[in-house]
């Protein structure tokens, strides 16, 4: 096997498993903030409000929160490259985020009206993109390329955890308790993170106030760019199919109607485990495989097919059982691409001065099919052939995806 070595000029000492475990705390911590509110809590909250209208209402609500994701994330991630104070350049960013993510979460326990739901989710996604911001940053920071796809295994790992968690959360307790209770696990788990990792200072630049021009997409990045546009189409895939998985299971499957006396809820809960669990089985072993192999694109591009045919599977088989199938196919997938597709990305950051920014603009492409998503959704549900055409258009989109990854060329 051939092992990828780190360049000169980046770090070269490995971390331990204590730094792993608490970097994958944190993460947790965050994907609850996002997944708790998404799976469950917001479309239960939005359906009450809106009735008949919620599809177009959690659409609404979702994209403005990806709106807000799109300007704060690289804002914060410029802002962390440039801070200079003594508690730590990522480790400020981090704890802030947290506790303006958790008022977030605390005010949309308490919102009657679906204005004051956009703006607190809005509120909550500042303060979460703002803890993703620096805790993205800090793996190429601290982290060698040989080690990077184990360490995103399982940062990995725990976004899909993150879903199960929270969505068991949700279903356990409810709107207000849901909300409040997963503001309080955002801190909890960031903090242990913030308080034992050291934040090694800023390497020395010319220039101290951060570059808000994307050098990285207009200069020497081609290759990011590349990368770029690869994350954006496989997460429009991704939003595509999960955004209205819980009326999916309503209003096609019928799951109330075949098993009396569960609700759809349950029903999400079940297939969230089916598909963790078959993420568990590839996406700490797929980082570890392409660190030894040092090849990154032909896992991304498998796992990418993968992802396909489960969305490609829930168009064509809309029954309870399909939908298992299709968890598991997806899980699978899945976890692959996320550790090697983020230990790719770290690999064609055009600047080690300006990582969290420019982890902040690859993080774009995360939200922004978040904005784009729901306004596809609502047409082609609504207009333009119902979910097999949602279902559809998320396979193609993530096999458009996977195959532009053939264009990075610095990266095997």
């Amino acid at each position: 096997m051939t092992r990828v070595d780190s360049p000169p000029g980046e770090v070269t000492g490995r971390v331990g498993a204590g730094w792993v475990g608490l970097l994958a705390l944190a993460n947790l911590g965050l994907w609850l903030g996002y997944f708790g509110p998404l799976q469950m809590l917001l479309p239960n909250q939005v359906e009450r409000l809106a009735g008949d209208g919620k599809a177009t209402a959690l659409g609404v609500v979702t994209g403005l929160g990806a709106l807000v994701a799109v300007v704060v994330g690289p804002l914060a991630g410029a802002l962390s490259d440039a801070t200079t104070v003594r508690a730590g350049r990522r480790r400020t960013w981090i704890a802030g985020g947290a506790m303006l993510g958790c008022a977030g979460l605390a005010l949309l326990a308490v919102q009657h009206d679906l204005a004051g739901v956009a703006l607190a989710w809005c509120l909550a996604q500042a303060g979460l993109n703002a803890v993703q911001a620096g805790l993205t940053a800090v793996v190429p920071d601290q982290v060698p390329v040989s080690q990077r796809g184990v360490v995103s295994g399982w940062v990995g790992l725990t976004q899909s955890a993150g879903v199960v968690v929270a969505v068991l959360l949700a279903a356990a307790t409810g709107g207000v308790t849901g909300y409040l209770l997963t503001g309080l696990v955002v801190v909890l788990a960031v903090a242990p993170f913030v308080v034992a990792v050291p934040d090694p200072p800023a390497p020395p630049r010319p220039v101290s106030r951060p570059r808000w021009r994307p050098a990285g997409i207009r200069g020497a990045g081609r290759d990011f760019a590349w990368a770029w546009a690869t994350r954006f189409l496989v997460q429009l895939g991704n939003a595509l199919a999960t955004l209205y998985l819980l009326y999916f299971l309503r209003d096609q499957v019928h799951f109330e109607q075949r098993f009396p006396g569960h609700r759809a809820d349950d029903g999400l809960a079940v297939l969230i485990v089916v598909y963790t669990a078959a993420t568990l089985l590839t996406v700490v072993t797929g980082g570890w495989v392409s660190d030894r192999t040092g090849r990154r694109k032909p896992s991304v591009m498998v796992s990418g097919c993968l992802m396909a045919v489960a969305t490609a599977l829930l168009a064509f088989w809309p029954t309870w059982a399909g939908a298992l199938v299709a968890a598991v196919v997806l899980g699978l997938g899945f976890g692959v691409y996320l550790s090697v597709d983020q230990a790719l990305i770290t690999e064609v950051l055009p600047s080690a001065e300006d990582r969290a920014r420019d982890l902040g603009i690859i993080n774009i492409a995360n939200s922004a099919p978040q904005v784009l998503g729901p306004a596809l959704a609502v047409v082609l549900v609504g207009h333009l052939g119902g979910y097999p055409a949602l279902y559809l258009t998320a396979a193609a989109m993530t096999v458009l995806g996977s195959v532009l990854v053939t264009r990075i060329r610095s990266v095997r």
